[in-house]
């Protein structure tokens, strides 16, 4: 059985659509897919800072594009895709990524992920917020009261900072990566070379 890593921060909007094909592709090939939450932020800030200087500076038509190119791939996955309305870099998505290690030890993981992708990209709920963290939690199986409590604790923090350190040290620059026994992939679009991968 090959190993499927999917390492993944909630506030990109390509991997809210990789995220949706991720299971499946896993199951075909009979891989053991694992979830790997980091804060693609960190990684930005120690290896890719671009990603700010090309916010800063936008080639017009290519952010164009890319707003078509998100729904086109939304079209073809037959899921929605909404734009939040609050603005994505001020939500403290650091909140919702230790929510998924607490998920993670209740089996929840998937189910968790999934509920807080949908929320934040289809819903369009703030999934920074404690009181939006505890639903999508209830929603996922899982005890809300028990999720605030621990995404507060120093062992959730160091969860996320290792993660995002080892998909760095692993020379990963942003979300979502994949690996195949190791071998890495970058972006939605590459789940093709992930499959192929999957089936050599």
């Amino acid at each position: 059985m090959k190993k499927l890593e999917f390492f993944y921060d909630f506030s990109s909007p390509w991997t809210y659509l990789a995220s949706t094909r991720i299971e499946e592709i896993a199951r075909r090939h009979n891989a053991n897919l694992v979830w790997r939450p980091i804060l693609v932020g960190g990684v930005f800030n120690a290896v890719n800072p671009s990603v700010y200087e090309s916010r800063q500076h936008p080639v017009v038509p290519k952010m164009r594009y890319y707003g078509k190119d998100m729904q086109d791939w939304a079209r073809y996955y037959g899921i929605t895709l909404k734009m939040p309305t609050v603005n994505v870099a001020a939500v403290k998505v650091v909140n919702t990524i230790r929510g998924a290690y607490v998920a993670e030890e209740h089996g929840r993981i998937a189910q968790y992920s999934h509920r807080a992708f949908e929320s934040f990209w289809v819903e369009d709920r703030d999934i920074g917020q404690e009181s939006v963290i505890a639903d999508i939690a209830r929603q996922a199986g899982l005890d809300g009261n028990e999720m605030i409590e621990k995404i507060k604790l120093p062992a959730y923090k160091e969860k996320v900072r290792a993660a995002t350190q080892e998909l760095i040290d692993r020379g990963g620059f942003g979300s979502p990566t994949f690996f195949v026994d190791g071998n890495l992939f970058f972006g939605n679009d590459r789940l093709q070379l992930v499959e192929f991968e999957l089936s050599r």
